[in-house]
């Protein structure tokens, strides 16, 4: 491998990793925050196994009840980060518990791998931001592959505003094909 392209790769790889690691963090599909679908379970409030439309209002209620701390029936930017900040330190405390083998406390580089998102590895991503298969990506490489992933899951990051589907590792470039 060249120097240029190792060093290509250690710049890629990190930034991988920081779209990656987010949505590993969210669960299946990438849900998660505003977006994360509750289960059955929650909604189903009386426990008859049918959900009502109440019953799905009512825990939308709650939600927002639950992060309206000062009870002004508005959500101020602190109330949203520190909702947010729950359900990540959430999320986080889950994947420690599944993915810490040793149970250590610490994700090593081998247990982050594990919660790395199915999908292309890294190298593979690269090799489709590639266009041209000269061993560098450009930026104008880099955008355009980005575009294309955005358009393939919908826009921001997921399939279509509020999550649906589920989800399919990183797609840049071109359909993963194996």
């Amino acid at each position: 491998m060249s120097t240029k392209k190792a060093l290509m790769l250690s710049v890629l790889i990190p930034v991988g990793l920081a779209l990656a690691l987010p949505a590993a963090a969210m669960g299946p599909g990438g849900r998660g925050g505003e977006n994360e679908r509750p289960a059955f379970t929650e909604l189903d409030a009386d426990g008859n196994g049918q959900l009502t439309l109440e019953e799905m209002l009512a825990h939308r209620e709650a939600r927002f009840a639950e992060a309206d701390t000062d009870g002004d029936g508005n959500l101020s930017r602190d109330e949203m980060i520190a909702a947010a900040m729950g359900r990540v330190e959430e999320s986080i405390d889950r994947r420690m518990e599944r993915f810490d083998d040793n149970e250590d406390g610490l994700l090593s580089a081998n247990e982050l791998d594990d919660m790395r998102p199915r999908g292309p590895s890294p190298e593979r991503v690269f090799g489709r931001m590639d266009a041209d298969g000269d061993g560098v990506v450009t930026a104008e490489e880099f955008e355009t592959a980005t575009a294309n992933m955005m358009q393939r899951r919908g826009g921001m990051g997921g399939q279509g505003r509020h999550g649906g589907g589920e989800g399919h590792g990183w797609r840049w470039g071109q359909p993963d094909n194996g």
